[in-house]
């Protein structure tokens, strides 16, 4: 799916519609306050109201087009003074001079807005590029697997903050899958962001085993976290948390290193169980386990399954009452359907909860395992001994723990 809907998104947002058709409704004001000055008493002057026209064209173009109508209306009024005889009288002087006045004002005021609003535009290009480079979209489709994702940032001006993730194969038939989130959000998040994801993309391939590839993951972090994190505005300790898998191209038998990171949903024929490793690692960058201490958490990830994956954002989201996003209820109420269709669900039933932007970046990335086109060994081959919490009515057994 691309960036959806966050800003990073996304795919369904809706083109302003074009104002240059209302630009008409200035000229025709000058035109028609003109033509009732002209026709009413002499003691009644309505030539003040002439400054409305480049006050609204201000609303609706740029800044030429509002000064041509601010003096298309201080023109309008001199006309309506010479008229009248009265051009050269204190009271019809000081309207013209107020109203060059106020029209200056506009035309400034619409200046430093455009200039503003370029910055803005820039300062979007900018976090577009970025993440196009840094949070690459993850493909639809991959080894068995079918991919839908979604961000949201919390910052109004950037598509990127301090989650992350991304798909990759393996250097056997594996396809590996990591999420994180950065402690911050935002744009000061992106650097220490750019370190696990990078180190993931050249570690997913070359690294044999799930847990060489961790322990690069956290390499990387605590060796570079220094040289990229915003310490002068956040001096505090930086962490990353995240969750990384390894899922085969043939059989069910899956597992996952969990470093402090929101456990995953697995889905399966409607119910909902929690994936809660028994084996939690510290987040990277705590360097506080040695390497030999560390062990994967497997569990039985088959065709027709649906992982849910996502990051704190998600489940801290706290509606107007304060009560926090309750993702697996929500996720086992949900209709059996597609990875999309999954994601659009929680997305809006998010965002409804939340009634308004998001406090804080979120990242959610649902995977669907597809039958292959080799036959999968029985589900009861392998025991997951991943700690398991099944939400809403089962409808088939658990694996053994």
């Amino acid at each position: 799916m691309g960036v959806r809907r966050g800003r990073l998104s996304r795919d369904r947002l809706l083109e302003e519609p074009s104002s240059r058709g209302l630009v008409a409704i200035p000229l025709v004001l000058i035109v028609a306050i003109t033509v009732l000055d002209l026709y009413t008493p002499a003691d009644v002057h309505l030539g003040p109201l002439l400054v409305i026209a480049p006050a609204l064209t201000a609303s609706l173009s740029g800044t030429r087009l509002t000064a041509l109508v601010g003096a298309l209306a201080v023109a309008a009024l001199v006309l309506v003074a010479a008229f009248e005889g009265g051009l050269a009288t204190a009271n019809r002087l000081a309207q013209i001079l107020a109203l060059l006045v106020l029209c200056a004002l506009t035309v400034f005021l619409r200046y430093v807005t455009e200039r503003r609003e370029r910055a803005l535009s820039r300062a979007r290009s900018v976090a577009a590029t970025t993440q196009r480079v840094l949070l690459r979209p993850p493909p639809r489709r991959i080894g068995p697997l079918r991919v839908a994702w979604l961000y949201l940032s919390a910052e109004d001006e950037t598509d990127l903050g301090g989650d992350l993730f991304a798909v990759g194969r393996a250097g056997h038939a594996a396809t590996r899958v990591v999420i994180g989130d950065v402690r911050g959000h935002g744009l000061a998040a992106i650097g220490e962001a750019s370190l696990v994801l990078s180190a993931f993309r050249e570690g997913t391939h070359r690294c044999a085993s799930l847990l060489e590839l961790v322990a690069a993951l956290d390499d990387s972090v605590s060796r570079n976290v220094e040289d990229v994190a915003d310490t002068k505005r956040d001096p505090g300790e930086h962490f990353i948390t995240c969750l990384v898998l390894e899922i085969p191209d043939e059989g069910p038998g899956a597992e996952m290193v969990n470093c402090g990171h929101p456990p995953p949903l697995l889905v399966t024929d409607q119910q909902v169980m929690v994936l809660h490793a028994r084996r939690p690692l510290p987040p990277l960058g705590m360097g506080e386990l040695p390497f030999e201490a560390r062990r994967t958490d497997p569990f039985t990830f088959q065709a027709g399954d649906m992982l849910v994956l996502y990051t704190d954002g998600v489940i801290e989201a706290r509606s107007p009452a304060r009560a926090f996003y309750p993702l697996a209820e929500r996720v086992a109420s949900f209709p059996a359907a597609g990875p999309d269709d999954l994601l659009d669900r929680i997305h809006r039933d998010l965002l409804a909860h939340i009634g308004g932007p998001p406090a804080d970046d979120a990242a959610i990335l649902v995977i669907e395992h597809t039958p292959s086109h080799h036959p999968l060994r029985p589900r009861t081959a392998l025991g997951s001994r991943a700690g398991r919490q099944a939400v809403g009515p089962p409808s088939r057994a658990q694996d053994d723990g």
